[in-house]
């Protein structure tokens, strides 16, 4: 058994020094990436706690010296937070419906039916990936003027129905389940959808969940192809809602709308984490 190479020795890391020296480094990073991600959600929350006149203030304060709540409730007033979650909602539900039913299909088809050229249309989907978004984005933007879907949910749902990550994400885990169950239902007489709704997806739960955490997320926080199809007021999303009249409002009022904006997210990671890193890592190996 070779011996693994490492900065330190093993026998310096477990001396006095050693440990003390390591586990300040550790902590350290642990506590600087901390930091760095949560920061700035706790500036937004105390940010809307604080009044329009500490926020102003130079230098800034950690912490409000008069913590309120007023700022959530002028927020949610002001910017209609209550139709603007119900339209995004409305369209997040829309877009992981279609992303599911084409996404699914796709990488299905690439991993259990294997078609001409499967390998070839598997790497020009990931292809895809590479592009910058705002690259295609007027493309996008201008096949949806010509199918006349401005202000039209159709508009948001098309551009999301196909993800080149996600279709790679299925189909690796759809390669891990065993070619026997395939078979078996084959020759019980089921044809390839029977296969799919009755032995694919009941074991590939997992990685659908993690799937549709991402697509629902992803179509929440999306900003700038809705803020150019979803042009009246009654049918933006709360991302571009907020945006269209935060000149017009304080600067803990706009704090208090983005707090009340990252509540469903932010939900939707606590209860589901698990299943994220679960499902990520339930088609990596096969046994």
């Amino acid at each position: 058994m070779s011996e693994v190479r490492t900065i330190i020795s093993p026998h310096q890391r477990n001396s006095r020094w050693g440990r003390r020296i390591y586990w300040t480094v550790l902590v350290t990073i642990i506590v600087g990436f901390t930091l760095a991600f949560v920061f700035p959600l706790y500036w937004m929350i105390t940010g809307a706690m604080k009044s329009a006149e500490e926020i102003a203030q130079m230098p800034p304060t950690l912490l409000p010296a008069a913590p309120s709540l007023d700022a959530f409730l002028e927020a949610w007033d002001l910017f209609d937070i209550g139709l603007l979650l119900r339209n995004t909602v409305y369209y997040a539900g829309g877009a992981w419906l279609f992303s599911m039913a084409v996404d699914v299909c796709a990488a299905y088809a690439l991993s259990k039916l294997r078609p001409m050229f499967g390998n070839a249309i598997l790497g020009a989907m990931l292809a895809t990936l590479m592009i910058p978004p705002m690259v295609v984005l007027i493309p996008t933007y201008v096949t949806i003027v010509d199918l006349g879907l401005l202000n039209n949910p159709w508009g948001l749902w098309f551009p999301a129905a196909a993800n080149g990550f996600t279709i790679f994400l299925l189909k690796r885990f759809f390669d891990s389940i065993p070619r026997e169950l395939v078979e078996a239902a084959q020759i019980d007489g089921s044809g390839p959808l029977r296969v799919l709704w009755s032995v694919i997806l009941p074991v590939s739960r997992p990685i659908l969940g993690v799937v549709s955490i991402f697509t629902i997320v992803t179509a929440f926080k999306d900003f700038v192809l809705p803020l150019l199809v979803m042009t009246e007021s009654d049918k933006m999303t709360i991302s571009v809602g907020l945006s269209q009249t935060a000149g017009a409002v304080t600067q803990n009022a706009i704090m208090g709308g983005l707090v009340i904006a990252s509540v469903p997210t932010i939900i939707v990671f606590f209860l589901f984490q698990r299943h994220i890193m679960a499902g990520l890592t339930a088609g990596s190996i096969k046994g």
